[in-house]
C-alpha cells in the first residue's frame, strides 16, 4: 500500500532508558512502513538535556505551540541518585512540568479498556478520566534547606514597593521550607477545559482539593470552580442531564472506590498525578493509559502516563529479554496523529490511527500480550511476548486490518 503522507510535522519529543527503545521499535515497526512519518525532532534524553542546560525541553514546548500537536516519550526526572549516575550539571527539574507551564492547559488521562483485563475494584464497569490540573504547585516550588533557628517567612512585594508577610514558622533548629505559587488564569483555564470536556463527553464532573485545610491556596480553586460553573455551564449541564460537585478529596477517594465509573475526576496538579496512577493501575496496568495535554489555545500534548521503566532498562542492556507494555506509548502516538490529521483534514491518517488502537485491543484480546498482562488477565489462552515480540504481533494484526 502507498505510504499516508503528511502535510504538517508533529513535534516529537525522545525521552529515556527502556520507553527510548520502545519509542524506536514503535517508529520502525508500526509507523514508518505505512507513514511519510514528519516530525520536528527533539532529544530530551537525560544526558542532551544536561548538555543544553535544558534548553531542549523549552524549545520543545516552544515548537508545540508552532505546530499544535506533540507526541513525547517518557523522561526522567532526576534525583540525587540519578545526578550522580548521569553526572548532571544540576538536578533539573521535571521536563514534563516545565512544558505544562509553557503550554499550560489540562492533562486529561483515562484507562484503555480490553476484555479480559477486569479492574480490581470490581464495582467499577466504566472508564474513570483523571483531569489533572497541568501548571503550578509542587512542580514549580522553590524549596530551601533551613541550617539554624531562625524565622522563615512568605514575602510578597507589589509593584509599589508595599510588602506583605505571612510567617510560615519559627525555627528551632534545622529544617526544610518550600514555596508553591499558581495564576488565577491557569485555575480558571483549568476549570473552564473541565467543564467543556465534561460536556462534550456527557459525563459527571467531580472536583476535589482540601480547603478545609488549606484555606486561601485550595479554597482559591475551590471558589474558582464554583463561579465558573454557575456563570457559564450549569444550564448546559441541566441540560445535558450531567453533575458537577466539588468534595474533599478524602472523601473523593472514599466515593470512587464504591462507585461505578464513567465520569471525570478533576484534580489539583499533584494530586492528579498520583490518582491517574492509582486509577490506571486499578484498570489493569499503568501502561493501559491514555494521557493528553489540551491548552486553552488549542495545543496537544500526548504522552504516555507512566515512567521510564528503569528496571527493564537495565535488564535490556544486560541483553536480557524484557517483557514491557508499550501500549500507553502507542497510543500516545495515534493520539497525535489523529489529532494532526483532525487540524490538517487529514482523513487517512485518522483513519490509520483509529486501525493502530483496534489492532493493539484485538492483539491482547486474542492473547497476547506482555507479562503485566499475563498476570492479571482472565483470558485463559495467554502466550507471554517480549518487548519487541508484542510489538511485532500489534504489526502483524494491523496488516491484517489494513
Amino acid at each position: 500500500m502507498e505510504k499516508i503522507k503528511m502535510a504538517t510535522p508533529l513535534v516529537e519529543m525522545d525521552g529515556d532508558e527502556m520507553t527510548r527503545i520502545l519509542w524506536t521499535m514503535i517508529k520502525d515497526e508500526l509507523l514508518h512502513p505505512f507513514i511519510e512519518l514528519n516530525t520536528e525532532y527533539y532529544d530530551l534524553g537525560l544526558e542532551y538535556r544536561n548538555e543544553t542546560n535544558d534548553q531542549v525541553t523549552v524549545d520543545s514546548a516552544e515548537a508545540t505551540k508552532k505546530y499544535g500537536v506533540a507526541v513525547k516519550c517518557a523522561t526522567i526526572t532526576p534525583n540525587g541518585a540519578r545526578m550522580k549516575e548521569y553526572t548532571l550539571k544540576e538536578m533539573w527539574k521535571s521536563p514534563n512540568g516545565t512544558i505544562r507551564a509553557i503550554l499550560d492547559g489540562t492533562v486529561f488521562r483515562a484507562p484503555i479498556i480490553v476484555k479480559g483485563i477486569e479492574p480490581c475494584v470490581r464495582n467499577w464497569k466504566k472508564p474513570i478520566t483523571i483531569a489533572r490540573h497541568a501548571y503550578g504547585d509542587v512542580y514549580k516550588a522553590s524549596e530551601m534547606k533551613i541550617p539554624s533557628a531562625g524565622k522563615a517567612e512568605l514575602v510578597f512585594t507589589a509593584e509599589d514597593g508595599t510588602e506583605t508577610r505571612e510567617l510560615i514558622h519559627t525555627f528551632k533548629g534545622e529544617g526544610i521550607i518550600q514555596g508553591m505559587h499558581n495564576l488565577n488564569d491557569s485555575i480558571e483555564s483549568f476549570a473552564r477545559s473541565c467543564f467543556s470536556f465534561a460536556l462534550d463527553t456527557k459525563q459527571d464532573l467531580w472536583f476535589a482539593t482540601k480547603d478545609t485545610i488549606s484555606k486561601k491556596y485550595d479554597h482559591t480553586f475551590k471558589d474558582i470552580f464554583q463561579e465558573i460553573f454557575e456563570k457559564e455551564y450549569e444550564e448546559q449541564f441541566k441540560e445535558a442531564r450531567i453533575e458537577y460537585f466539588y468534595t474533599l478529596i478524602d472523601d473523593a477517594v472514599a466515593r470512587i472506590m464504591k462507585a461505578e465509573g464513567g465520569f471525570i475526576w478533576a484534580c489539583k496538579n499533584y494530586d492528579g498525578d498520583v490518582m491517574s496512577d492509582m486509577v490506571s493501575s486499578a484498570f489493569g496496568s499503568l501502561a493501559m493509559m491514555t494521557s493528553v495535554l489540551v491548552s486553552p489555545e488549542g495545543y496537544y500534548e500526548y504522552e504516555a502516563a507512566h515512567g521510564t521503566v528503569q528496571r527493564h532498562y537495565y535488564k535490556h542492556l544486560k541483553g536480557e529479554e524484557t517483557s514491557t507494555n508499550s501500549v500507553a506509548t502507542i497510543f500516545a502516538w495515534t493520539g497525535a496523529l489523529r489529532k494532526r490529521g483532525e487540524l490538517d483534514g487529514n482523513k487517512e491518517l485518522m483513519h490509520f490511527a483509529d486501525k493502530l488502537e483496534r489492532a493493539c485491543v484485538q492483539t491482547i484480546e486474542a492473547g497476547k500480550m506482555t507479562k503485566d498482562l499475563a498476570l492479571i488477565t482472565s483470558n485463559e489462552n495467554t502466550v507471554t511476548l517480549s518487548s519487541e515480540g508484542f510489538i511485532k504481533a500489534v504489526r502483524t494484526t494491523l496488516e491484517e486490518i489494513l
